[in-house]
């Protein structure tokens, strides 16, 4: 019968097979074959000054066939089933199309944005030249916004679904093993891509669709029930169950929902700036001093602080990572981070951002539950205004920030627009400003040598999460007054990241089969 074994050892010791194979036979005690063990939990251990990693292996009898737990996936032809429309190609959307696809039902995803290879050139036409392309971006495209923005698996989410679907499908189509058993799983910007387009390959070829570059504007409705949806084109596509999962950055659609008299609501989110630290600074102060080196991953850190009745955290950190342009509009400017798959840059990078709470929202009263979209765009078009025109990124030295300080210049920013020496203390609205500035002196005490000029605070981080919620019925997961909407993801408020929002797609899908087979 396998047995369960933890181990704690050296970084070097836990990249050597045989040198996992001889502390499972010290433990054990008794001998381990090559290949009679499975590694299913692997974490680093900074507690103390001497950094070790911990694993959770797998071993099996000599007599014993290997049988890790996965899920098993069984797709079907879908070509004649009932067609359900899935609004977004994100993961809350790719997730909720292969689910359906297993239980019999056909996914017609519409997608506004382009393809995942053809959305690269325009992310580099924006990297480089600061070209935006409304529809196919850091937010916008086959994907989602995760696809190029890092790929990061974690998720402390784990009451709603089963995570592991998740990391076992992306492994499926292409992701490396590893995310199936490391604490902090990550695919990364350079492999997400292949992975994405490997997901649509398997919906189409079980006779699903993916229309790209066709945008929704309207909702097909008859007596409170869906009948499908309009395109920008003036095309109708009919269905008697839709998935919106359209994304945070999507504000098009809540106008659309509020134009059409859908029922929306304002929800708490979070802004504030990205933080850029040299990798090794990071390094040094995670691993007590300790060198990295060959077998140490890039050190990460997740930071939280309560100021005056408001959290402050780190948010999206990428270690060995850049910063990124994530605007969809003209004249506002959104930051974010990215790390490709080794992690390997010089920059650290996080958001570090404020709880903004309904009270905190100006005009909410007046303006509606779309008052908490005016709030970000009236933070981006600030960042924009003092920034350097285009792409190019307010920035300002940590320190200086904090005490109220111009920067005369910047040090090095991996943000590849580049950034211009802007006083953020003087033009961030006050109440962001003052908790940011509280903040990172706290996490300074928990992390000696973090307020630092080496480090660098870019302008702005506001898309963390939607703003706006589209209210659902938490049982059957359609909208609350409209029969066979079902909001889902990130955009809909119910999600946040690349697992939970998956989560929630397959949640949708599961919601939806059951409500078909009852009409």
């Amino acid at each position: 019968m396998a047995e369960d074994v933890s181990l704690n050892l050296s970084p070097r010791q836990a990249a050597s097979p045989e040198e996992i194979q001889r502390a499972l036979a010290l433990k054990i005690g008794r001998e381990i074959s090559v290949g009679r063990y499975v590694i299913v939990r692997r974490s680093v251990d900074a507690r103390k000054h001497r950094v070790r990693m911990n694993l959770g292996v797998r071993v099996y009898a000599e007599d014993e066939a290997l049988t890790p737990e996965r899920p098993e996936f069984r797709y079907r032809d879908v070509r004649s089933a009932a067609p359900v429309i899935i609004v977004g190609a994100g993961p809350a959307g790719l997730f909720a199309a292969l689910r359906l696809v297993e239980l019999g039902l056909k996914p017609v995803v519409i997608e506004r944005g382009k393809s995942v290879n053809a959305r690269r050139r325009d992310v580099a036409a924006l990297n480089r030249r600061g070209i935006l392309d409304h529809e196919s971006n850091y937010a916008f495209g086959e994907g989602g916004a995760g696809t190029f923005s890092d790929g990061k698996l974690y998720t402390r989410s784990r009451k709603r679904g089963d995570h592991r679907r998740v990391l076992h499908r992306f492994h499926q189509h292409g992701a490396d093993e590893r995310i199936l058993y490391d604490a902090h799983p990550h695919i990364g910007s350079n492999r997400l891509p292949e992975v994405v387009a490997a997901m649509r390959a398997t919906i189409e070829a079980h006779g699903g669709e993916i229309q790209f570059q066709q945008k929704v504007v309207g909702l097909s409705l008859s007596g409170g029930q869906m009948s499908g949806i309009i395109l920008e084109d003036g095309n109708r596509i009919e269905s008697r169950a839709v998935v919106l999962a359209t994304g945070h950055s999507a504000r098009d659609v809540y106008e659309m929902l509020m134009d059409q008299g859908i029922a929306l609501a304002a929800k708490p989110f979070a802004m504030g700036v990205r933080v850029e630290h040299p990798q090794r600074l990071i390094d040094r102060i995670q691993y007590h001093g300790q060198a990295r080196g060959d077998f140490l991953p890039a050190a990460v850190y997740r930071l939280v602080q309560q100021v005056d009745g408001r959290g402050v955290y780190s948010f999206c950190m990428c270690p060995g990572g850049f910063i990124v342009p994530a605007s969809t509009q003209d004249g506002a400017l959104v930051v974010n981070g990215m790390s490709f798959s080794k992690r390997n840059s010089p920059y650290a990078n996080a958001g570090i951002v404020v709880e903004i709470t309904l009270a905190d929202i100006p005009g909410l009263e007046s303006l509606g539950p779309l008052a908490g979209l005016d709030y970000q765009r009236a933070f981006e078009q600030a960042a924009f205004g003092n920034g350097g025109g285009g792409m190019v990124a307010p920035a300002q030295r940590l320190a200086d920030f904090v005490n109220n300080r111009p920067s005369e210049r910047l040090p090095a920013c991996s943000y590849p627009p580049g950034v211009v020496a802007s006083p953020l203390h003087q033009w961030l609205p006050d109440p962001i400003r003052r908790r940011l500035q509280t903040a990172f002196k706290a996490f300074d005490r928990k992390m000696k040598g973090f307020l630092t000029n080496d480090a660098v605070v870019v302008g702005v981080e506001s898309r963390t999460s939607s703003p706006v919620r589209i209210p659902r019925d938490p049982q059957t997961l359609q909208h609350i007054s409209v029969r066979g909407l079902f909001p889902c993801g990130e955009g809909a408020g119910y999600a946040g990241g690349i697992v939970s929002c998956a989560v929630d797609g397959e949640r949708a899908a599961d919601a939806v089969f059951h409500y078909l087979t009852r009409l």
